[in-house]
């Protein structure tokens, strides 16, 4: 081994050495103060979303399933008479046909069912529009808010939370006798905050009710919009 061999370890142990040194004597960061602020508002929910369905049983998958679509054909037909971009849109959705077993493993049937979902602003036209679909029953109701409002809800409460958390920071410079401060870091999180999911709602089928155009009630109730700002402060002198 030559003699620039054994120097190249013990230089880059010296390397090494002094790094750690160096860390090691970094003077560590003085007044730093982490903050955390939030915000919140209550906002009328302004999207309605109504999930209609429907179910078949049979001997032959082929009857059912064309039992399935012709109950969704119809649903569709009335539901595209009402639609309008943004108001009352319409949509299909999950569609399943499985088979049925007897207690041997054997297959001894089909069934199946299938979804059509309206959503928009327009409620009443919504809720008037699920009284006059005969070949689906409601399956779900649930109310939420638009892109529109909730980026208009969280442009509001982003602002007050960033002015208290503004003004945390100047007092507790004040108290700590310090005459201001800058960022070092800060994290801004918006979002609706959780409620309790919409009940279910189940109905019978319009042939059985009492009557068959009769609308469907909407209430929409009010969501929470939250913003968070956390992060930390330099105070200065």
């Amino acid at each position: 081994m030559t003699p620039s061999t054994l120097a190249l370890p013990l230089a880059l142990s010296l390397v090494l050495f002094g790094a750690v040194a160096s860390a090691q004597t970094l003077p560590q960061p003085e007044g730093v103060v982490s903050l955390a602020s939030s915000a919140s508002i209550e906002v009328m929910k302004d999207l309605l979303q109504v999930v209609l369905s429907t179910s078949r049983e049979g001997q032959d998958a082929g009857t059912v399933q064309l039992q399935l679509k012709q109950a969704l054909d119809a649903a569709l037909t009335e539901a595209r008479k009402a639609a309008r971009s943004g108001q009352l849109e319409v949509q299909t959705g999950n569609f399943s046909l499985y088979p049925r077993y007897s207690a041997k493993g054997v297959v001894n049937g089909w069934a199946g069912s299938t979804e059509l979902v309206v959503e928009g602003r327009d409620m009443p036209a919504i809720g008037q529009l699920t009284g006059r679909i005969t070949t689906m029953t409601i399956a779900r109701v649930g109310y939420n808010l638009s892109r529109e409002v909730r980026e208009k809800a969280e442009g509001e409460v982003t602002a007050q939370a960033i002015a208290r958390y503004r003004a945390k920071a100047a007092e507790y410079a004040k108290q700590f006798g310090y005459a201001g401060y800058t960022l070092r870091e800060v994290n801004v999180q918006a979002g609706e905050a959780p409620t309790f999911a919409a009940p279910q709602v189940m109905m019978r089928a319009k042939a059985m009710s009492a009557a068959a155009d009769e609308a469907l009630p909407t209430e929409p109730g009010k969501g929470v919009v939250s913003v968070n700002v956390n992060g930390s402060v330099q105070l200065t002198k």
